[in-house]
């Protein structure tokens, strides 16, 4: 088992898309390109989080990287915290917020055990984090003991049942991270059962093939030409199932 040190050292070298901007990191520039490739990728975030909706509530990023999420809901008027495992990343973050304008209370810290009281939060947001950590259970505990009574926490996990996990195995391409200490993978069943500690749990399946700017040659183009095209033009109704990202919406 992977230990969290190992976690640490991984994630301080391999911070997530860093590689899509050719702007200087910590540049505004390159802080604009994250965000833009971000929410390209990951459009159905802003239809199923409301990013404008805790003015004046309390918000934690688990996981943040370098805040382009955590930046949305402070902008939204949220009183935000951020925490990463990565000194690196929380470094990035501190950058994008001082860009900006904006503040937060950013720690580098670990996700399994958050320096906050029960209870601190209105609103946890753990996005692409519990499949890369250690102990996956030990983080949404965490995660729900910082969460304030009648509190959401949202997390996204990969599905192992989806068309990206199909494809990497045809295709032979190794998906990002797939070097990682830890890399788990979820059947919808598997991610509600780690997630019976909350009164109530919404699992949506999303994230469907968008092109991508990290991938070259003729299976670059072969994905970006054909195979993208082609899968959204199915029904969602056949396909829902297959989504690559599985989120859960937990109320405390």
């Amino acid at each position: 088992m992977a230990t969290t040190s190992q976690v640490r050292d991984y994630w301080n070298a391999h911070i997530h898309d860093l590689d899509i901007s050719t702007h200087q990191p910590g540049t505004r520039e390159f802080f604009q390109d994250l965000d833009q490739y971000h929410f390209e990728k990951l459009h159905h975030l802003p239809r199923l989080v409301d990013f404008d909706g805790y003015r004046g509530r309390r918000v934690l990023d688990v996981g943040c990287g370098a805040g382009t999420d955590l930046a949305r809901f402070v902008k939204g008027g949220a009183i935000g915290a951020g925490i990463d495992v990565s000194p690196s990343a929380i470094a990035l973050a501190r950058q994008n917020f001082a860009q900006q304008g904006l503040e937060a209370d950013l720690r580098e810290a670990d996700g399994e055990h958050l320096p906050f009281a029960d209870g601190s939060f209105d609103f946890v947001f753990a996005h692409g984090v519990v499949q890369y950590t250690a102990n996956d259970r030990a983080l949404v505990e965490e995660c729900r003991r910082v969460l304030a009574s009648g509190g959401t926490a949202v997390f996204q996990v990969y599905n192992r049942v989806s068309w990206l996990n199909a494809l990497s195995k045809v295709m032979k391409v190794p998906l990002e991270h797939e070097d990682a200490p830890v890399l788990k993978r979820y059947s919808a069943a598997e991610f509600t059962a780690l997630l019976t500690g909350f009164s109530s749990v919404r699992i949506v399946e999303e994230r469907f093939p968008v092109k991508s700017r990290l991938h070259g040659g003729w299976k670059g183009l072969v994905f970006n030409t054909f195979f993208v095209g082609t899968f959204n033009a199915l029904p969602r109704s056949w396909v829902r199932r297959f989504g690559w990202h599985l989120l859960a919406f937990c109320a405390k």
